[in-house]
């Protein structure tokens, strides 16, 4: 299984979480996924929109939380090539 993953039109991110961080980054590639840290804590939603927020800016497109809504291995989709997604967050 890859980072990035062509699915539906458009593509997953696998994403290792890491909420409540000093500041908003992609850190790099971890046990297969993709890194990301938000500020946003982890309560009530608040972080997996963070993500999905951050992620959306840096990609330039809206990202969609597709699973792992409660642990910190989560999987995004967004409608773009998986080409694309990964010269956008390298």
């Amino acid at each position: 299984m890859s980072v990035f993953e062509a699915k539906d039109g458009g593509t997953l991110i696998r994403v290792y979480a890491a909420p409540r961080a000093s500041k908003e980054a992609v850190i790099g590639e971890f046990d297969g996924m993709l890194k990301v840290a938000v500020k946003a804590p982890p309560v009530d939603g608040a972080a997996n929109k963070a993500f999905e927020k951050f992620l959306g800016k840096k990609l330039g497109s809206p990202v969609t939380l597709v699973s792992g809504a409660s642990g910190r291995r989560k999987v995004f989709w967004v409608e773009m090539d998986p080409e694309d997604v990964a010269a956008r967050l390298a």
